[in-house]
């Protein structure tokens, strides 16, 4: 599979497959759930947001899919959104404000209005998205964390069977990571399902997470949302313990300015050989056993546990909202019967 770059990924073949049995569309219309329209019109301006920059152009085929990828993440948030809509829980005007400050706060007017000029964004369409995302989120906290229940028992059984991993041979640093990879591998899995198609576009993302990690965003959910790590992201980017001579042998610079940190503290963005990084000091640790009774032992199981259950829950709630809702994808059933061309121009 290696020369198979862009082979559609399973997920999207499903979809289309699935879509391919509806009936003819309305022109302009390029999805329904449950009979609420999403547009060519906005299917276009998300895929320019996402995708459009310099770089390689891609092939006519290449679009497609990746007009696919960007139409099921659509698709996926308007459920979502229409389930936060039907529990009283979308986002109030002053939440949206509140979010919109504190994304703006950082930054002059002329560097704002360069930043939405980037995302090809107006002030409308980051509230729509903030509005959104808020209203999500509260539907997740309702359904999802806030029935998260950590046992002490679960604590120790986990302390028990990975002991050996609390003994620090060394000093040793805890790190969590977002990767973002400057290229559309198909086999990257994120919450959002959320893709990097090249080196600017990777640029911009990793510029973005950095942003709202520095204005207060969860380090862990963005991880879970948007990083292209497979073995990191489902756990909120969490690395584990690294010995400081294991960073040192790697990388001399990245350990001196990870050794610089405060726990919480993030790095700058980092250029590396698989992409866009960016760490996070979640402590560090002199050497020798950690005993259950440490309180930092207990916190740490317990966040990992929480992100495992958090992920494994979320990605199930997706998975029966979809079959709850009525999906009808035009786009897709233009792709299976060969007017992909007509589709993309309405």
């Amino acid at each position: 599979m290696k020369n198979a770059r862009w082979a559609v990924p399973v997920t999207v073949l499903s979809l289309v497959l699935f879509a391919a049995c509806s009936r003819s569309a309305p022109a302009n219309v390029a999805a329904t759930v449950n009979s609420r329209a999403i547009t060519f019109a906005e299917l276009d301006k998300q895929f320019q947001s996402q995708f459009v920059g310099a770089g390689e152009k891609p092939s006519d085929d290449q679009v497609t899919i990746q007009k696919l990828e960007v139409l099921r993440s659509m698709i996926d948030n308007e459920i979502m959104l229409q389930r936060a809509e039907k529990q009283g829980l979308m986002a109030a005007d002053s939440e949206v404000e509140t979010k919109f400050n504190e994304l703006k706060a950082p930054y002059t007017q002329e560097e704002f209005q360069k930043q939405l000029a980037n995302r090809k964004l107006s002030v409308e369409d980051l509230k729509a998205q903030l509005r959104r995302d808020l209203s999500i989120q509260k539907l997740f906290n309702k359904e999802i964390t806030s029935k998260i229940n950590i046992a002490d028992k679960d604590i120790t059984d986990f302390y028990t069977s990975n002991k050996a991993s609390f003994n620090l041979a060394e000093p040793q640093v805890h790190l969590a990571q977002i990767l973002v990879t400057p290229q559309a591998d198909p086999n990257v899995r994120n919450l959002k399902n959320d893709k990097a198609p090249n080196d600017e576009q990777a640029r911009k993302k990793i510029q973005m997470l950095e942003s709202r990690v520095r204005q207060g965003e969860d380090f862990g959910q963005l991880a879970q949302n948007y990083s292209e790590d497979s073995q990191t992201a489902p756990n909120g980017g969490d690395m584990g313990f690294i010995a400081e001579s294991t960073l040192e042998r790697a990388n001399p610079e990245l350990r001196k300015g990870i050794m610089a940190l405060a726990p919480g503290q993030i790095t700058p963005i980092l250029k590396t050989q698989e992409g866009y990084r960016i760490f996070k000091l979640v402590s560090k640790e002199p050497a020798g056993q950690r005993e259950l009774n440490d309180p930092k032992v207990q916190q740490t199981i317990r966040e990992t546990l929480i992100n495992r259950k958090d992920q494994l829950l979320k990605a199930a709630y997706y998975e029966v909202a979809r079959n709850e809702a009525k999906v009808l994808n035009y786009f897709a059933s233009r792709v299976v019967g060969g007017d992909a061309a007509t589709a993309k121009k309405k």
